[in-house]
């Protein structure tokens, strides 16, 4: 493509405008008490101080600093983002919500091997293997807890991660057991 000096494209860059505030922080003397004392008192979490440190900066009220979303990620070095979230969770739920990381009980899984089932899954791997085997395996022990009805399911990798909280490798040869080799005579 032949380009002359009179056909070139030009590029214009524009700045990104930043949206208007939807969500208008106005905090009573009693909230911003409780965020200065939260800031300056204590030990409390990271996310949480920051949280109270950009409450306090967006605040509109006329005790406030009612600073823009872009100002206040700048100078608490955090995304524009995390301080219009900020926002909205104190306007739509509330402080308490707004400084609180949600927990969904969703997002953890439930553990497969109780107290009661680890104890059960150890004394089987403590117990003689299968005829004609040697010791347990990974994929013996798998199939054994679940044909015991010790779990519904459970991967190798599952049985693994138990066992090795045991501080001795189970399916080994060696138990875990050191036995020094005698030096031989020199």
């Amino acid at each position: 493509m032949n380009r002359s000096p009179g056909n070139r494209r030009r590029c214009v860059v524009t700045a990104k405008q930043a949206p208007t505030r939807k969500y208008i922080v106005k905090l009573s003397d009693e909230e911003r008490e409780r965020l200065n004392t939260l800031i300056q008192t204590g030990r409390h979490r990271a996310r949480q101080v920051l949280k109270a440190r950009i409450l306090l900066k967006a605040d509109a009220s006329e005790a406030g600093d009612a600073w823009t979303d872009s100002q206040i990620a700048e100078a608490l070095d955090t995304s524009p983002d995390t301080v219009a979230r900020t926002r909205q969770q104190l306007v739509e739920e509330g402080l308490d919500a707004a400084l609180t990381r949600k927990h969904s009980p969703n997002s953890a899984r439930k553990r497969i091997f109780d107290g009661a089932a680890e104890a059960k899954l150890i004394a089987l791997a403590c117990s003689a293997p299968p005829k004609g085997r040697a010791r347990w395996t990974l994929t013996l022990l798998e199939t054994a807890v679940v044909e015991r009805n010790i779990v519904d399911r459970a991967s190798d990798n599952t049985i693994s991660r138990t066992l090795k909280k045991t501080r001795s490798n189970l399916t080994s040869r060696n138990s875990g057991l050191f036995r020094r080799t005698p030096m031989p005579p020199s």
